[in-house]
């Protein structure tokens, strides 16, 4: 049935067991947890879609585990057990904020409605909140085909939940700014604003003003007061793009920020207090920034709390065929326009210095000057065609024995080599010999090839 994972919270070891065998036999993934402390510590929010827990046990009572899911999971329902009879305590569980309560003895059907309902209501409200953010224009759709970009998804799903200021790092184009989105949509914030800084389109002079406000009359010209995106993005996120472009004096200011949650306002007399959540994210290598004297260390520290990296386009090259499908699709906007092989394999051989923003913008280019029904290889940019054909011709790279050769021994020890070029990352090898993943695995597997480093 649902397959749903549950954490079920109950010092009474024979009720558990009841419990575990009923939800067990209808389906559900069910983890158990023989107090209050033990849930505490067992409870993942990226793991867990409801919680039912008892609310008498000794030492921290169910009360104490309702408040903890409910301050770091909003959306996870919870159910309370109460004894028979206790119905002030079940008043105070669902003022706190619980679901629903069950009233001990409770059979096995009272207990299996109560959980699909609970369910289907988180559902619901899971829906109209990523249908509301998209209407919004917060969130983006996000394609993602390869392990790194799959394996990324899934620790921004597990970081969104938590308030740590967060740095993005990857080149131009990789897509930045829909993990932020992503980060934002996915938080206890989403309901909040979002907003967005590329701290390198504003001119230095005007970009105090325009994160930290002004009130009026603080320099010349300034006719009113302002109050910056740090204010607009209260109980929200902001987003810091290129945050490494950041002069030196705004360098201070936003560790101020970052410290002291407050934000110094031109022309004002008192800081004033932000409740707002930071991601940044830089191209730039902020290391050799830092070495250089033109980016502050205990800043890079204040960013980093947790980092992210974008991998380019040419490390997974498995996804380039599914995200230009997705853009061609999204782009001819009703026609459906076939892709030829040919023309795949020119995508796939390039290595793609624009990233996912290149991949798009030659997706529209090959859709504008498709007349029929196929895209053509002819419609490519010259400088893609040259930068695909720039690589050594196979035939130049491998000259074949008049003798023969093992096709199954040039296999491995090609691989075997390109593993050692890629230092054993298993994905940077996929990617470099064009193939996806999962094939590449089976290769491993199939020769008997354990990747060192």
């Amino acid at each position: 049935m649902s397959g749903e994972p549950i954490l079920f919270v109950d010092d009474d070891e024979s009720g558990r067991a009841l419990s575990l065998y009923n939800l067990g036999e209808a389906g559900y993934l069910v983890e158990t947890a023989s107090d209050g402390e033990q849930a505490i510590a067992r409870f993942a929010p990226e793991r867990h879609a409801l919680v039912i827990t008892d609310l008498r046990m000794p030492g921290r009572s169910g009360l104490e585990v309702l408040a903890h899911v409910k301050r770091h999971a909003p959306d996870v329902p919870v159910l309370v057990i109460t004894a028979h009879g206790s119905v002030e305590a079940a008043v105070e569980a669902m003022r706190a904020g619980a679901y629903d309560f069950l009233e001990k003895p409770f059979g096995r059907d009272q207990l299996l409605l109560s959980v699909a309902r609970a369910l289907e209501r988180r559902r619901l409200a899971l829906e109209n909140r990523e249908l509301r953010l998209r209407a919004a224009g917060v969130e983006r759709e996000l394609v993602a085909a390869s392990e790194p970009m799959l394996q990324l998804l899934r620790t921004v799903d597990r970081v969104a939940r938590s308030e740590a200021t967060v740095l993005i790092l990857g080149e131009s184009g990789t897509g930045k700014e829909l993990i932020a989105r992503r980060l934002h949509a996915r938080s206890a914030r989403a309901d909040g604003p979002f907003v967005a800084v590329n701290c390198a389109a504003l001119p230095s002079e005007l970009l105090e003003s325009e994160l930290f406000g002004h009130e009026r009359g603080a320099y010349t010209g300034a006719a009113r007061a302002r109050a910056g995106r740090f204010r607009h993005a209260e109980r929200g996120t902001i987003f810091l793009d290129e945050v490494g472009e950041l002069p030196p004096a705004l360098q201070a200011k936003l560790l101020r920020v970052l410290q002291e949650r407050c934000v110094d306002v031109l022309g004002a007399d008192q800081p004033v207090p932000v409740d707002v959540r930071v991601l940044a994210a830089t191209q730039q290598d902020l290391q050799k920034r830092i070495a250089a004297g033109s980016f502050r260390e205990d800043l890079f520290y204040r960013l980093n709390v947790l980092e992210l990296r974008v991998p380019p386009l040419r490390e997974r090259v498995e996804e380039v065929e599914t995200l230009a499908r997705h853009f061609v699709a999204r782009l001819a906007e009703g026609r459906v326009l076939a892709l030829p092989e040919p023309l795949l394999g020119e995508l796939r051989r390039y290595r793609w210095p624009g990233n996912v923003r290149e991949l798009e913008n030659v997706c529209e280019r090959l859709v504008v000057l498709c007349e029929g029904d196929t895209l053509r290889r002819e419609d490519l940019p010259l400088a893609l065609l040259a930068g695909a054909e720039a690589s050594p011709a196979f035939e130049d790279a491998l000259p074949l024995p008049a003798e023969g050769l093992s096709l199954v021994d040039l296999e491995r020890r090609v691989i075997e080599r390109a593993l050692q070029l890629k230092g054993g990352n298993i994905s940077q090898t996929a990617a470099y010999l064009r193939v996806p993943r999962h094939v590449l695995a089976y290769r491993l597997e199939k020769f008997g090839i354990r990747p060192r480093g």
